[in-house]
């Protein structure tokens, strides 16, 4: 093997590992704040909740209104079929192997989840700083590809959380911060309070004389405010009582309307807004949005040209949104950090349930993320690129379609233990693994290294 051969192996593997210890030092981070009190458990949540709701969703839209355009659309059919298609295989492959070596539940979405979000992106800043993508594109076109590969790892996210949403019920309704409130499950849980304050709005616009019972509500929520002004905590709210008032009343007016929408549905059409509600999230949404920007021009124009050619949203709406997005990709890094830090603690404060970690867990799921799956990966996309049109002629993409499976699990497998009531043993179990698991993390350097010699090899092989 020649010297440059070596070399153009060992700089990019270098890179990688530089990649992910950055990503790695970033989890550090959090789990030493954690350690020194300055975030606990509900700060945790607190943060991670305004990551998902709040972060995520506007980074969605400035990152994919920019890059998705009518003429770049079709790059991203190929990233939805194929995390579907790998997403689902991992699910399969989670529930045979669960079945046939006797692994705990918990392995079937360890399997089929991985961070699909924050840490790629973080990933990516990394290999950005390090320039060993440059090979696949430009010089000139460095900063613009590697925001392309932004889109492409976000898209992927979207079509996970979604997923992984969809299979709550099952496995992943446990954190709050990381599966947002259930819509429907909000309009049907009314409850017989606000049921009946918000039935009493339609016989107010009515003049019935049941209208003296709404002031009577209106005048309780004033009392609320009232109350809220007497006794302040870090719930009051900070509107004027009023608005707060109204905020309530019109909370209440909503929830209600939906409610009888929802009862006056056919038993089937019902059935389906059941199945469909858990895969409404605030990640989808802002996708939604982001592309109805990016695929109308004149919207995107709006957004996203300099001010002299028609972007007035430019300087003051699509920069604070760019720049609270971009705090998604480490606060998100920051907060598993500090989970896997709060569980250890647990575990060592325990010690009568300190849980086990089979070792066929470890192996298996190890194994599958970040040997098998990308070995599957990388030439099914490889071949692809090389002999298929299917997948366009940019470098990037096909790089980028390699390394979303790879990774570690995804953190909402904590989110198990409190689905089933677990015990602590077995909450200490997964926490334990989760360390062990991100701990493997400089192991994707080895996909890195596959998967951008296979996109130079697909690349070289279309211009030859």
């Amino acid at each position: 093997m020649s010297g440059n051969t070596v070399s153009s192996i060992v700089i990019p593997f270098l890179g990688a590992i530089q990649a992910s210890i950055s990503a790695l030092l970033t989890i550090g981070v959090g789990a030493a704040a954690a350690q020194w009190g300055l975030l606990n458990n509900e700060s945790s949540k607190h943060i991670s909740r305004v990551c998902v709701k709040v972060f995520l969703p506007l980074l969605l839209i400035a990152n994919l209104g920019e890059q998705l355009e009518l003429d770049t659309v079709q790059l991203y059919v190929p990233i939805l079929i194929w995390a579907f298609s790998y997403t689902l295989l991992s699910l399969g492959v989670g529930k045979a192997a669960s079945y046939i070596f006797k692994l705990p539940p918990w392995t079937i979405p360890a399997l089929a989840f991985n961070n699909s979000t924050s840490l790629p992106l973080l990933l990516l800043q990394s290999l950005k700083t390090s320039g060993i993508l440059s090979s696949l594109v430009g010089e000139n076109e460095y900063e613009a590809a590697i925001e392309r590969a932004r889109s492409f790892f976000l898209m992927c996210a979207v079509v996970s959380n979604t997923l992984s949403l969809g299979q709550g019920g099952k496995h992943l309704r446990g954190f709050e911060e990381d599966v947002p409130d259930d819509v429907m499950d909000r309009i049907k849980q009314l409850g017989e309070d606000a049921g009946d304050r918000a039935g009493d709005f339609w016989a107010a616009a009515t003049g019935d004389e049941e209208n003296g019972n709404r002031r009577h509500d209106d005048d309780s929520d004033s009392d609320d405010g009232d109350q809220q002004d007497e006794d302040p905590n870090e719930q009051t709210s900070l509107l004027p009582r009023r608005v707060y008032s109204f905020a309530k009343r019109t909370n209440r007016r909503v929830n209600g309307a939906g409610k009888r929408l929802y009862n006056s549905l056919p038993k089937p059409a019902q059935h389906f807004v059941d199945w469909i509600s858990p895969f409404m999230n605030p990640a989808l949404l802002g996708a939604v949005i982001g592309a109805t920007i990016g695929l109308t021009p004149p919207l995107q124009r709006l957004f996203f040209n300099q001010t002299d050619e028609g972007g007035y949203f430019n300087a003051w709406l699509t920069t604070p949104m760019k720049n609270v997005g971009e705090l998604f990709v480490t606060l998100q890094v920051l907060v598993v950090g500090v989970k896997l830090s709060l569980s250890l603690r647990k575990l060592k404060e325990g010690h009568e349930e300190s849980g086990d970690v089979p070792w066929r867990a470890i192996v298996f799921v190890t194994g599958w993320r970040f040997i098998l799956l990308p070995a599957l990966a990388v030439p099914l996309i490889w071949a692809l690129a090389s002999y298929s049109p299917v997948l366009g002629n940019d470098p990037i993409l096909w790089f980028a379609m390699m390394m979303m499976p790879a990774g570690p699990p995804a953190m909402r497998l904590l989110a198990i233990a409190d689905v089933n009531n677990a015990g602590e043993a077995v909450k200490m179990s997964i926490a334990r693994f989760l360390t062990i698991l991100y701990a493997f993390t400089p192991l994707i350097a080895f996909t890195v290294v596959g998967a951008l010699k296979a996109a130079e090899s697909a690349k070289n092989m279309g211009k030859a």
